[in-house]
């Protein structure tokens, strides 16, 4: 089988932490041809997608004491070639956010793959709708009380209410941006102009004390968890991300989570979005990450699990039952 991978450039991502490196991992010890390229490189000709792509050859990272450990070559790339991604098994689009317009053309060019031929993770149309702030307001039974706006006297009011809130700017990732606000900080109108730039929308979160105790991020595969890690504030952070310094702890998945899963399953089946991270803190939804979750080395290590493997053995599976609906009866 043969897997590509629409990444960011290589060098910069983190071995030891990076979920697209463990799924191509998992790819590679399977006996499968990886191949890498970039947003960029995609093109549409005749109809049909292309990238000028790289097959790449990883050596795997080792488990150190408290972290994977990766050797400074930690891979090998061969010569570029124009190929059909539809001659591919699978294509996983991995760009991490900010969905800029550049994004949005590259899942654009992903429509031109024919699904029934070949597995795209995430559907570019699901890419598309699924906002990793916004996507979550379509399930307000499971979530803190939200508002998006950039009216400051709209957020004003509903951080008066809550005495403490969240901001979130809509095209954020790894806690960028993120304002603990309350409604005597003397900056307050401040921080709204910076981080709407006056004309921008953001997402403002009822502040969950919870959030003290962890930001868990739960991994789903065709809508059900497989694993979690739950990220602890460190110092006077108050975010938990692990890009920020949050501390990666074990955790298990309550019933409260999984119901929470349940809930949301449906609806990520039908926008293809079959590899998702969530964000859960004290029991309620915060966000739904369908771009480039990350998440999978943390929980493979403190869970003694290997998640890139389930997500290529389900990827294989699908293969297989498509192939199966093609064949004549």
């Amino acid at each position: 089988m043969k897997f590509a991978f629409i990444i960011d450039p290589i060098q910069q991502l983190d071995p030891g932490h990076d979920t697209s490196v463990a799924l191509m991992e998992a790819a590679q010890a399977m006996g499968y041809d990886v191949w890498i390229t970039e947003a960029s490189q995609l093109s549409v000709v005749a109809g049909q997608a292309y990238a000028l792509a790289q097959r790449v050859q990883l050596q795997p990272v080792q488990l150190g004491a408290d972290r994977w450990v990766a050797v400074p070559e930690w891979f090998q790339l061969g010569e570029q070639r124009q190929l059909r991604l539809q001659d591919m098994d699978a294509v996983f689009m991995r760009t991490d956010p900010p969905v800029t317009i550049a994004y949005l053309y590259a899942t654009y060019i992903l429509d031109a793959i024919d699904p029934s031929k070949t597995l795209v993770i995430n559907s570019p149309r699901g890419l598309r709708a699924a906002n990793e702030k916004m996507y979550a307001l379509q399930f307000t039974d499971v979530m803190p009380e939200t508002i998006v706006s950039q009216d400051k006297q709209v957020i004003r009011e509903f951080v008066e209410r809550h005495g403490a809130a969240v901001l979130k700017p809509l095209g954020g990732k790894a806690g960028e941006g993120i304002l603990l606000m309350t409604p005597d900080d003397r900056n307050f109108n401040s921080l709204i102009e910076i981080s709407t730039l006056g004309k921008m929308p953001v997402m403002v979160q009822a502040y969950l004390p919870a959030a003290q105790e962890g930001d868990k991020r739960i991994i789903l595969l065709d809508g059900e968890p497989i694993g979690a890690v739950n990220r602890v504030p460190s110092g006077k952070e108050f975010r938990g991300n692990m890009a920020v310094g949050g501390q990666a702890v074990p955790t298990t998945i309550t019933e409260r989570e999984r119901q929470i899963c349940a809930r949301l399953a449906p609806s990520l089946r039908r926008d293809g979005l079959v590899l998702v991270g969530i964000d859960v803190i004290g029991g309620y939804l915060t966000e739904v990450n369908v771009t480039s979750p990350t998440g999978i080395r943390e929980i493979d290590r403190l869970s003694n699990v290997r998640l890139g493997q389930q997500v290529i053995q389900w990827v294989v599976q699908q293969k297989s039952q498509m192939a199966l609906a093609t064949m004549p009866s």
